[in-house]
């Protein structure tokens, strides 16, 4: 028999302390218009959104533009290597797995919860944008928000997944153009 793992014990205790928090943000999903729009965001989500987005920076800021979706594009990579290691490493079931009265609004990409991939991606080009492109990142703040929040809403995350992806996402973003954006514009001029 496993030894059941540090991490293991921890999310079944968070588990169980998150569930009514879960289950009562998931009781949206009852209201078919807030399903279909939570549905859509999360589609969105899955990288659709952000694919025009960065690839239209070029032709939203013609002098920085390139550079700036190029580092997006490889932080973006970055990002989903780092939640599927995290996820395969951690093992967090999903809400809807872990509590049958929690409903499933949407299929998962994947198995496990644990960062939130969607609100990682979604936080990481937030704080570039916010770092290189302000009025196009308060533009893009409320699609980012519910992203994060469909994940909940939709039943897939715990809201300690929603916040470590953000805190993760962020810390990647902001730490990606701090320290290389100069680079990107350097070899990649407008």
């Amino acid at each position: 028999m496993r030894p059941v793992s540090t991490a293991a014990r921890f999310f079944k205790l968070a588990d169980q302390r998150e569930y009514a928090w879960c289950q009562s943000i998931n009781r949206m999903v009852r209201f078919r218009l807030a399903l279909r729009y939570f549905q859509l965001m999360s589609r969105m989500g899955d990288g659709w959104f952000w694919y025009a987005l960065i690839l239209a920076i070029p032709f939203i800021m013609p002098g920085t533009g390139l550079g700036v979706a190029l580092l997006m594009t490889l932080t973006g990579l970055a990002c989903t290597l780092t939640y599927k290691l995290l996820k395969r490493r951690l093992i967090r079931e999903r809400p809807f797995i872990s509590f049958p009265s929690i409903n499933c609004g949407t299929p998962p990409l994947d198995r496990y919860s644990f960062p939130s991939g969607h609100t990682m991606h979604a936080a990481c080009f937030q704080a570039m944008l916010f770092m290189t492109a302000p009025a196009l990142a308060l533009a893009t703040l409320p699609f980012t928000l519910s992203v994060a929040a469909s994940r909940v809403v939709l039943g897939l995350h715990y809201p300690t997944d929603v916040a470590a992806g953000a805190l993760i996402g962020g810390l990647m973003g902001y730490l990606s153009t701090l320290y290389f954006i100069s680079d990107f514009l350097i070899l990649f001029p407008g």
